[in-house]
């Protein structure tokens, strides 16, 4: 069953202030190294193929979101500085819509300026398949494919201690 959207923009807003409210630190929470990441095939707003299998063996930043939530609209120009920094170091940022469609996606990108992979998830079934209680949230798979960490709510994901996590995981299964 899909999500209702207004459920999932409370839980954003909600997430989001709760990890800003008290200024502690950027964190990520981690999860059961023995979980895969569900693969999917998708496609980008201008019709472009987009599969997590395409990223596999080296890290990854799996993000999920929508336009119409302020927090994850506020992270993605944070989620494009870390993509610059981390492309070269061969690790992957990709952010899901969720439930829109290519129009609305495009709008927002011609206002921000973003060029990592933006697959659309359209009908809600693959942020289903994953353990999402509310957006943005943000998963780091590792090269295998499997969960490593995951971030309910807003984050700067170009901050040194949140990178670095991530670099950690390039060669170590």
């Amino acid at each position: 069953m899909r999500p209702p959207c207004t459920l999932l923009a409370a839980l954003a807003v909600l997430s989001s202030s709760v990890a800003f409210a008290t200024d502690e630190p950027q964190t990520l929470t981690p999860m059961s190294k023995d979980i895969q990441a569900p693969e999917f095939d998708l496609q980008g707003p201008a019709g472009e193929p987009q599969r997590l299998l395409d990223h596999r063996g080296k890290p990854i930043i799996l993000n999920f979101w929508a336009t119409w939530c302020p927090p994850c609209r506020a992270e993605m120009p944070s989620m494009q500085r870390a993509h610059e920094t981390l492309a070269e170091e061969g690790i992957s940022v990709i952010a899901v819509n969720v439930g829109e469609d290519a129009e609305t996606i495009a709008r927002f990108l011609s206002e921000t300026d973003v060029d990592f992979p933006i697959p659309m998830d359209i009908d809600s079934e693959v942020v289903q398949s994953y353990p999402v209680k509310g957006l943005p949230t943000t998963f780091v798979i590792d090269p295998e494919g499997r969960f490593t960490f995951s971030a309910t709510g807003e984050r700067e994901w170009d901050d040194p201690a949140l990178l670095d996590q991530v670099r950690a995981l390039k060669g170590h299964p």
